[in-house]
């Protein structure tokens, strides 16, 4: 076997080991996301209420309903990842791994990737809970659903959003003491911006033009017509979302380098405070 193919095999079975540990932490804290999964299906269910207020027919308001559930799913989605992503730091700190963890040979890349896999398929699985539990609790139909354009989307959406999270993660790196508020500060002004639960035609023309770089835009409008109206993956969602990730992770990965420099220059790596 060549080198490269030795070094490859050993990314990978790192890759599956950050994985698995995060699998093991979820797994220490379950009932603690179960209580926090009860509070997102409460919240979304204050927000797809809102549709019922609405004087409107039966028809319009199943409509209004699917569109507030979509855009509250993907933003607990998306929610999901930055969380994972802007506290890959602090949670080496309340483990006390960090050194560890920054000293393996494993490559950046494949660490913070791995954080972003799971943080994928952590967030899919409460995802789609949360989007049937609060559909059968509403009473809502969307027969021409077509689910699978709409997983493809939100894949697809999921590689921006881990680049994106790279870049937040660098914060607490920087700034222990705050970084990983200011993580969840970017984190909603993508939710201003991206028409989570309005068309970002409604705003000013100069936050339109911030959403068309944000990967939640193109993936909130694909999936509420997929689901909505039973359309396929429309390209003009595609290709920003191809482009927005291929450029996000390099860029995220060179974000983050420089902070981890930062943070090990001025102490900061192990530091809580």
């Amino acid at each position: 076997m060549s080198a490269y193919a030795v070094e490859m095999r050993n990314q990978l079975v790192g890759l599956f080991g950050i994985v698995e540990r995060n699998v093991y932490l979820t797994k220490r804290y379950f009932l603690w996301d179960i209580a926090f999964m009860i509070w997102t299906i409460a919240n979304t269910l204050t927000i797809v209420f809102i549709s019922r207020a609405a004087p409107v027919s039966p028809e319009q308001q199943n409509t209004l309903a699917t569109a507030f559930l979509v855009g509250a799913t993907i933003w607990a989605f998306l929610g999901i990842i930055f969380e994972f992503m802007t506290e890959t730091v602090a949670w080496e700190r309340w483990e006390g791994t960090i050194e560890y963890t920054f000293m393996a040979p494993l490559s950046r890349f494949v660490h913070l990737f791995g954080q972003g896999a799971f943080a994928v398929l952590y967030g899919l699985i409460r995802a789609t809970i949360l989007f049937f539990v609060v559909a059968a609790f509403i009473g809502i139909h969307a027969p021409q659903a077509n689910y699978g354009a709409a997983l493809g989307l939100l894949a697809l959406a999921s590689l921006s959003f881990i680049g994106v999270g790279i870049m937040t993660s660098v914060l607490p790196l920087i700034s222990p003491e705050k970084g990983a508020q200011l993580g969840f500060v970017c984190q909603g002004v993508m939710l201003v911006v991206s028409g989570v639960y309005y068309s970002v035609s409604v705003m000013p023309e100069w936050m339109q033009w911030i959403s068309k770089i944000s990967p939640a835009t193109y993936a909130l409008r694909g999936c509420r017509n997929s689901i909505i109206h039973g359309t396929g993956m429309v390209w003009a969602d595609v290709w920003p979302l191809l482009i927005i990730a291929v450029l996000a992770t390099p860029i995220g990965l060179a974000v983050f380098r420089v902070g981890e420099r930062h943070a090990k220059k001025h102490g900061k790596l192990k530091r809580s405070g």
